[in-house]
């Protein structure tokens, strides 16, 4: 460069730009930096990438990622120019930040107008993450509808945010049918996006199991985790339907161990909802005590939506995978005539104490995971 034969260099700045550019004289000569706010360092940090001082900005990137983080700093350095944030040394402190908001705000439903009112580079970060306590992948949907309705209100715009940037973040496999259905028609999303993503999402479902646990455990190591299932508060169930000779339909639900472990003293885990003779149903699964209140126990039962005042009767068995065979193994049968709203089931479906359920040697845990199955046939 031609500066590199002058002996007087004139560098032209703003003048907003002169203490930051004084620290970095100050850097490149001491290795040190007499500012520590996080304001300042951000402007260090900024003039360090301007002039290409890649030790500069490791420096800061450490500074900050070491300083207490907040809603505020860390959205701060999620919308630093492209040309910082593409910088390797930046890397660690928007990790952190993405993390910080994830964490903060992985209960949505807690912080609803916090997170309604966060930019976009702030909601990317909160969607990326696996351990989002929601409903279900159609309630992360929804979320990204509101939010940018509510953001962009011109429909070009919200288009074109979706299909780039947001689309990405909804793990589409793992939504309902339903909502699939409604996703083809949704005048916010461009129609060729829609179907590509839906298109894709119905081609997993129709997966063996283990093409999809393949899938999931490819993708698990890229930035994008669309196969990837997230910890929902409604668990996905796999459901067989019959219609002949008899309405039926046999629903599988798997849980792992730490999501029992989770459960107790007091908790429950619902399923996601699956249809007979046109009424929703779910599952749950609860840590409660026993009939005579002497000990915890595992509980299953089975409830019906609310929906209107229809009264159903149902024929229902629970079972579960048990060791040494690993077969379904049948715990409880019962009928019940259910009307909206209503939950039948068994307080303690293994009748053992919680301790032997979830101890080492339980006969229900196979691979750290309990297998549940329930049979209902609606009764004539």
């Amino acid at each position: 460069m031609k500066e590199s034969e002058q002996r007087h260099v004139a560098l032209r700045i703003n003048a907003s730009e002169e203490a930051a550019l004084m620290e970095l004289l100050n850097f490149m000569y001491s290795n040190t930096l007499s500012t520590t706010a996080a304001p300042a360092l951000l402007d260090v940090l900024m003039a360090a990438d301007k002039f290409e001082v890649a030790s500069c900005m490791r420096y800061c990137s450490r500074l900050l990622r070491n300083m207490p983080m907040t809603p505020e700093s860390a959205l701060l350095y999620l919308e630093l120019p492209s040309s910082v944030l593409m910088g390797e040394a930046v890397q660690p402190l928007t990790d952190a930040a993405r993390q910080y908001l994830a964490s903060r705000y992985k209960d949505m439903t807690k912080f609803q107008d916090e997170v309604m009112a966060l930019p976009l580079a702030g909601v990317e970060a909160i969607l990326s993450s696996d351990d989002l306590q929601i409903a279900s992948e159609d309630a992360v949907y929804d979320f990204v509808l509101k939010w940018a309705r509510a953001q962009y209100p011109r429909v070009e715009e919200r288009r074109e945010v979706l299909g780039s940037r947001l689309a990405r973040f909804i793990r589409f496999p793992h939504m309902t049918c339903r909502k699939l259905k409604k996703v083809l028609t949704c005048n916010d999303f461009d129609h060729d996006v829609a179907s590509k993503l839906v298109l894709e999402a119905l081609f997993f479902k129709a997966e063996a199991p283990h093409r999809q646990r393949t899938l999931a455990a490819e993708e698990s190591v890229t930035l994008n985790r669309r196969f990837v299932e997230r910890a929902y508060k409604y668990r996905p169930v796999k459901v067989v339907e019959f219609e002949r000779p008899r309405q039926q339909c046999v629903v599988y639900l798997d849980l792992k161990r730490e999501e029992c472990e989770n459960l107790f003293p007091s908790g429950r885990v619902y399923s996601q909802a699956f249809h007979l003779g046109g009424q929703g149903f779910f599952l749950s699964a609860h840590c409660n005590m026993d009939q005579q209140s002497s000990f915890h126990c595992f509980g299953l039962f089975l409830g019906m939506q609310e929906k209107g005042s229809v009264s159903f009767a149902v024929d229902y068995e629970f079972a579960a995978r048990s060791k040494p065979t690993e077969e379904f193994v049948s715990k409880y049968k019962g009928n019940y005539t259910f009307t909206g709203g209503k939950a039948v089931g068994y307080r303690n479906l293994f009748a053992i104490p919680w301790t032997s359920f979830m101890a080492d040697d339980s006969l229900y845990f196979i691979n750290g995971i309990l297998h549940l199955r329930a049979e209902l046939t609606i009764r004539h």
